[in-house]
C-alpha cells in the first residue's frame, strides 16, 4: 500500500485525470449540471441564498461547507462585497470569505454578478477539486490536508490568515513538529513563532511549496502510518470554533496588516 508521500505525488502528477474521473461520478455530475444550468438565472443575494442547492454547491466549492447554515454571516459577507476597507469580508483573516465575496460579487455587479466565467465554470472547477480532496481523505486524512494545502497556501497573505484556517494550520503544526496543545497559547505568541520559522510568501513559489508539503507528508506518514482512516479528521471547511476557543477565534479573524 502506498504511503501518504507517494499517494500525494501520484495524484499531483495526474491531477487533470484524477479530477476528470471525479467529475464523471453520477452524483457529482448531477449537481454540477444543475449548477451550470441555473446559476446564471440568479440576480441577487436573496435569489442565491434561497436556492439551497445552488448555495450549497457554491459554499462547498469554496471550502465553506460547514458555514452553509450560517446564512446571516454569509449574507453580510455577500452584501458588503470586497470594495472598501471596511467591508466585512476584508475584516476576516480567513481568505476564503474574501474569495467567495469576490466570486459572487453582487455588491459590485448587481444582477450581472453570475454572468462571469469564474462564477460559472470556475466554481464548478473548484467544486471538482474539493471533491477530489474529500475522496482522497476517506482513506488518508493526511493526503487530503496535503492536497488542500497545495491548493490554498499560495493565497494566504499573512501569518494570521494561515492560522485562521484550521486545515492549513494543521499542516504547518505537523510540518514544524508542534503539539496540538500549542494552539492554546496566546495567538500573538503563536504568530510570532511562526513568522520566525516560515515566510508565507514562500508558498507562492511552487518549489518551496512542494518542499514544505513533502516535509508535512513525511512527518504525517511517520506518525500515522499508511492506515490513517481512523485518525481524527480536521474538517477543511470547519469553523475554528471546533478547534480554538472563542476569544482566540475572534483574535485571529480580526483584520491584520499585510506584514503580520
Amino acid at each position: 500500500m502506498l504511503g501518504t508521500v507517494a499517494k500525494y505525488q501520484q495524484i499531483v502528477r495526474n491531477i487533470d485525470r484524477s479530477i476528470g474521473t471525479i467529475s464523471q461520478r453520477p452524483e457529482i455530475k448531477r449537481e454540477a449540471d444543475y449548477y451550470m444550468a441555473n446559476i446564471r438565472n440568479v440576480k441577487s443575494v436573496d435569489d442565491f441564498m434561497k436556492n439551497d442547492r445552488l448555495f450549497n454547491f457554491a459554499m462547498t466549492a469554496f471550502g465553506l461547507k460547514d458555514m452553509i447554515y450560517g446564512k446571516a454571516f454569509m449574507r453580510k459577507v455577500l452584501m458588503e462585497g470586497v470594495d472598501g476597507n471596511k467591508s466585512f469580508a476584508l475584516q476576516l483573516a480567513d481568505p476564503r470569505f474574501r474569495e467567495f465575496a469576490e466570486n459572487f460579487n453582487f455588491a459590485r455587479y448587481g444582477g450581472t454578478a453570475t454572468a462571469f466565467e469564474r462564477t460559472q465554470k470556475g466554481t464548478v472547477d473548484r467544486y471538482m477539486r474539493v471533491q477530489l480532496e474529500a475522496d482522497a481523505g476517506k482513506a488518508d486524512e493526511g493526503l487530503r490536508l496535503a492536497l488542500y494545502f497545495q491548493r490554498k497556501a499560495s493565497s494566504v497573505a499573512s501569518t494570521y490568515g494561515l492560522m485562521a484556517d484550521a486545515a492549513l494550520y494543521k499542516v504547518v503544526q505537523t510540518a514544524l513538529g508542534l503539539p496540538a496543545a500549542y494552539s492554546n497559547a496566546d495567538v500573538d505568541t503563536q504568530a510570532a513563532f511562526l513568522r520566525a520559522k516560515i515566510n508565507v510568501e514562500d508558498f507562492k513559489d511552487p518549489v518551496k511549496l512542494d518542499n514544505f508539503i513533502t516535509r508535512f507528508t513525511a512527518k504525517w506518514q511517520a506518525a500515522n502510518g499508511t492506515a490513517t482512516a481512523n485518525v481524527p479528521q480536521v474538517g477543511l471547511s470547519q469553523s475554528l470554533l471546533t478547534t480554538f476557543d472563542n476569544s482566540l477565534l475572534l483574535s485571529m479573524q480580526l483584520l491584520r496588516g499585510p506584514g503580520r
